[in-house]
């Protein structure tokens, strides 16, 4: 039972009010009684205007279906002509660039990785917040970029030759972003700083510099013997660091021990996707680990190879230039913190009503409460040097959600005494009525957006349930070939650079999800950058260094250049619904197809419900880990809706196969101490009965979101087992 507090005609969990009343007010110059007195306004005037933007959306929805059933065939014309009938599609609004102001270089200035984690773990959260430097040696030592064949192995121990393939690897990124003038970095055996300038010392006693004397721009130690050289290349910096004592420094002939990558400039701490937080106590805990990032005191202990271990957030990185004037570059991410969608409701905060809140206001709220802390210089570190907060706001459907969050942005503004546009926003391109009107929506918030990305997990999701009357839908692999796919990528981008975002905030591309599948990763997300992406996530800090070096191999302004001067439109190819032309699939493949979703939905919804993990590496059926969070669900589990609802497969095979799977995940667990196992008893698993709820009540589901039937079995799980956070 959760306890609440009354104040003015709200009720709050007492948890929740006693963390904001003593840690996150104090120290903002706000008064707590009035701070209170002002939130139950905000929910007054707002919670009705919120419910209004999803009852719009089920109307839409349910326009959609009936005119699916009544034209199996259809002019794509008329289809146009109806979507706009009813609002779907809106009318374009006249050509604009965004205006935003005060913007951190990390955005502006950088292309570069960018991580999502979730912020309900405090050690994934301070390892991603330092994930703006990192070593390429240890990047590539400990994952498969570097092939362990001919006894290169990573073994228990140091393994040399494994050693200097890296080492290898290391000097021709060396030689090919700071050449010499004349021979090989593998040839150096000394750098000095002599006049302003990098000199450097060969094996053959002829002394060089570099081809370009200005990617040079800062050492740490002396002159004569520097710890580390500083350079830039393409807006992204990295360090050549010499310490002749070192176990690797004293093999090198110039005493090279590292290279360190700057490698995520910026990091989403996510409240949304990759987190399962259903009650007082867990958003509680999100809250709180905002506020110690924010504050810069965020700690985190924890047991590693039988050593206590304690995880705090690093301190800048302090330079000479080569004219000997000190400076500093930022040791940490700039973190953004992603909200939830305007969907979900929370009884963290009753209203006069005694019901549930609008949770999208209530994050809104206090994720800027906590970051006002930084603005006010109240922490151990700045993030944001320009006074903003970043807050990417998801699952927004078309123009008007997007103008209803720039309302609820100046509203909190307003009861936070910030100033106008100190909140900036990222607006996440996931679902199909705001991917056919992203210029429309971006307008809406076009004097504080910094932020718009693809993600065709989430958006993939909603294609399948919009159209879910429409017909069977291709086999899922097929969906990344797709017409719409390709077009709403393009779109994204190009939409972007005609309203201006470029070098005033990110186009960004989406997950790579093989977090153990590196030298894949290296092979193939450089084509983010060469389709006009300035950022891209990353579902690690390693996957962070290796995507680096795609921003020293591609200068993404001059790719959005070149994007700038195309003028197509993709509407009508975005508008081409992936529904399967011929359904004449085998069995096998049928059958397939429902073992790899039932599988990957099982074995993320087991740990979600049962352990309250959002976000976590999950084997596939080929026992592949990926990275999994409820937008991999979404997908998953509206599939085989899909394909259920149109006759593809029967309830029992589905049922079938489930359980079936069921025993795959169970047997993927069975080294987990605290899993539980679902195949003993289905009718008892309340982790199974989540799966199958997304699964057979998937087509009722708001526009197919998993987070309704995940938070309700969550909490009944909580509730059975007295679970904690």
């Amino acid at each position: 039972m959760t306890n609440y507090v009354s104040v003015g005609n709200l009720q709050i969990a007492e948890q929740l009010y006693d963390f904001v009343n003593k840690e996150a007010i104090p120290e903002t110059g706000l008064d707590k009684e009035k701070f209170w007195l002002d939130l139950g306004k905000l929910i007054t005037d707002l919670s009705p205007k919120n419910k209004a933007l999803l009852q719009e959306r089920e109307e839409i929805q349910k326009k959609i279906d009936a005119w699916y059933r009544d034209h199996n065939n259809f002019d794509a014309n008329e289809y146009k002509e109806f979507l706009k009938e009813i609002g779907y599609l809106e009318p374009e609004v006249k050509d604009f660039s965004i205006t935003t102001e005060n913007v951190d270089d990390a955005i502006t200035a950088q292309a570069g990785p960018q991580l999502v984690v979730p912020i309900d773990n405090a050690r994934y959260a301070i390892n991603a917040a330092n994930a703006r430097w990192g070593s390429l040696y240890d990047a590539l030592y400990g994952s498969d970029v570097i092939s362990e064949e001919n006894g290169a192995e990573k073994g228990s121990s140091y393994n040399p030759l494994r050693g200097e393939k890296v080492i290898a690897f290391a000097k021709d990124f060396l030689n090919q972003h700071i050449p010499l003038k004349r021979g090989s970095h593998v040839d150096v055996t000394k750098y000095v700083v002599e006049n302003g300038n990098l000199k450097v010392k060969l094996k053959n006693d002829e002394t060089t510099k570099l081809k370009d004397a200005s990617k040079f721009v800062g050492y740490q130690g002396t002159k004569e013997a520097p710890a580390a050289v500083l350079f830039r290349n393409n807006g992204l910096h990295f360090e050549i660091q010499l310490d002749r004592n070192d176990p690797i420094g004293a093999q090198d002939k110039a005493g090279v021990k590292d290279v360190l990558l700057e490698a995520a400039t910026t990091t989403i701490m996510d409240c949304e996707d990759s987190v399962a937080a259903v009650d007082a106590e867990d958003k509680t805990l999100v809250y709180r680990n905002w506020l110690g990032l924010n504050k810069g005191d965020l700690t985190a202990t924890f047991v590693k190879n039988d050593k206590e271990m304690t995880r705090v957030l690093h301190s800048d990185r302090t330079y000479l230039s080569p004219k000997d004037d000190e400076f500093t570059l930022p040791g940490r991410v700039l973190m953004f913190v992603r909200n939830v969608g305007h969907l979900m409701m929370t009884n963290v905060i009753l209203d006069e009503n005694s019901e549930e809140i609008p949770e999208g206001i209530m994050d809104c709220v206090f994720t800027s409460l906590m970051a006002k802390h930084d603005l006010l210089g109240n922490s151990r570190y700045k993030n944001s040097q320009k006074g903003s907060i970043y807050i990417v706001k998801p699952k927004m459907h078309g123009s008007k959600e997007v103008a209803f969050a720039n309302e609820l942005f100046n509203r909190v503004e307003d009861m936070l005494e910030m100033e106008r546009y100190t909140i900036k926003i990222g607006v996440m391109d996931e679902e199909r009525r705001t991917s056919l009107n992203l210029k429309n929506c971006i307008y809406q918030v076009k004097e504080r957006i910094v932020f718009i990305n693809t993600g065709f997990l989430d958006r993939t999701g909603d294609e399948i349930h919009t159209s879910m009357e429409a017909g069977p839908m291709i086999r899922k692999g097929e969906m990344k070939s797709s017409v719409w796919l390709h077009a709403y990528e393009k779109n994204n981008v190009r939409v972007g650079l005609d309203t201006g975002l470029k070098g005033k905030a990110q186009i960004g591309k989406g997950m790579w999800a093989m977090p153990d599948l590196m030298k894949a990763m290296l092979e193939q997300k450089i084509g983010h950058l060469q389709a006009g992406g300035n950022t891209a996530w990353v579902p690690s800090p390693t996957a962070a260094i290796l995507h680096a070096l795609h921003y020293h191999e591609v200068d993404v302004r001059k790719v959005q250049d070149h994007l700038a001067k195309e003028n197509e439109t993709y509407q009508d190819e975005i508008l081409q619904i992936p529904v399967a032309i011929n359904t004449n699939w085998t069995a096998e493949e049928i059958q397939e197809e429902l073992d790899n979703s039932a599988q990957t939905l099982l074995g993320y919804v087991v740990r979600w419900i049962d352990q309250g993990v959002g976000c976590s590496k999950v084997p596939d059926i080929n026992n592949i880990a990926l990275m999994e969070d409820r937008a991999t669900l979404r997908i998953s589990s509206q599939m085989l809706t899909n394909w259920l609802y149109h006759g593809i497969c029967s309830k029992e095979q589905l049922l079938e196969t489930l359980k079936r799977m069921a025993k795959v995940v169970d047997k993927q667990n069975e080294n987990d101490p605290v899993y539980r196992p679902m195949a003993d008893n289905y009718d008892k698993s309340i982790a199974f009965k989540a799966a199958c709820d997304l699964v057979f009540k998937g087509k009722e589901q708001p526009n197919g979101y998993t987070e309704p039937i995940l938070h309700r079995r969550r909490l009944e799980v909580k509730e059975k087992h007295q679970v904690k956070s």
